[in-house]
């Protein structure tokens, strides 16, 4: 069994510098990594990532993230990147990294992704330049998030995560009003991961969302946008594919 802490949106600043230190500092007792779901600051400048990275370095439990809008505002994402990463923290884009929990190999592919909408009320490539480009954008985002776990399947791992900001299903943003759920995720990253397949896949973004969702295809979906789940983290529970059988059994 692996247990895997997860959280976005905590939107930290030079005001609440060590304020989920305490927290982050028992994850050893409780799980085995920790997924950072986006937004981790408020403006997106390096004065706020460097409070985030101070929160969570010298971590004894890896530590993986993707980037949010807010992380994006001040318009200076790879010194952000850069700053996390000095941190030890792995931020992904279109990539994937490979986690070794006990023995057990974890790959987690990333992405922020980005907006468009679902199923039935979704924009499309049609019309506008600028149009067609926002909903290409989403695509690109999704086609790396395919792309990254496609090859974290073949690299031999155990349990695959799918890392977003924006969220891929409709269900965990049940409670936020659904006018602005197209500028909250996109069906598209839903599709990515069922084409690719994943054991779990973990978002923020939707303040006022729900944290239970699934995908079409039947992968379990979860918002960990704090003002969601209310805690410094949540950890949930996977069973490598022969451990289940043998826990079913």
């Amino acid at each position: 069994m692996i247990r895997v802490a997860a959280v976005g949106d905590i939107h930290m600043g030079p005001d609440s510098r060590g304020l989920l230190r305490p927290a982050f500092e028992t994850l050893p007792e409780c799980a085995d990594l920790l997924l950072l779901a986006g937004d981790l600051t408020r403006h997106g400048t390096p004065e706020e990532a460097r409070v985030v990275a101070d929160e969570v370095r010298g971590l004894p439990v890896p530590v993986v993230a993707v980037l949010g809008n807010h992380d994006h505002h001040d318009e200076q994402p790879e010194k952000v990147t850069a700053i996390l990463r000095e941190a030890d923290v792995t931020v992904l884009e279109g990539e994937g990294t490979v986690v070794e929990c006990g023995g057990t190999r974890v790959g987690v592919a990333g992405t922020k992704g980005f907006g468009g909408g679902f199923v039935g009320r979704s924009a499309g490539e049609f019309g506008e330049p600028l149009m067609k480009e926002f909903v290409r954008y989403t695509r690109r985002c999704a086609d790396g998030l395919r792309a990254a776990l496609e090859a974290l399947g073949g690299e031999g791992c155990d349990l695959r995560i799918a890392l977003t900001h924006f969220s891929p299903v409709a269900d965990t943003l049940a409670g936020e009003p659904p006018e602005i759920h197209p500028f909250l995720g996109s069906y598209l990253l839903a599709e990515a991961i069922d084409t690719a397949g994943a054991d779990l896949s973990v978002h923020g973004h939707a303040h006022m969302g729900t944290e239970h969702g699934m995908t079409a295809g039947g992968v379990r979906v979860r918002n960990v946008a704090q003002p969601v789940i209310r805690r410094a983290f949540s950890v949930y529970r996977l069973h490598p594919a022969d451990e289940a059988q043998a826990y079913r059994g």
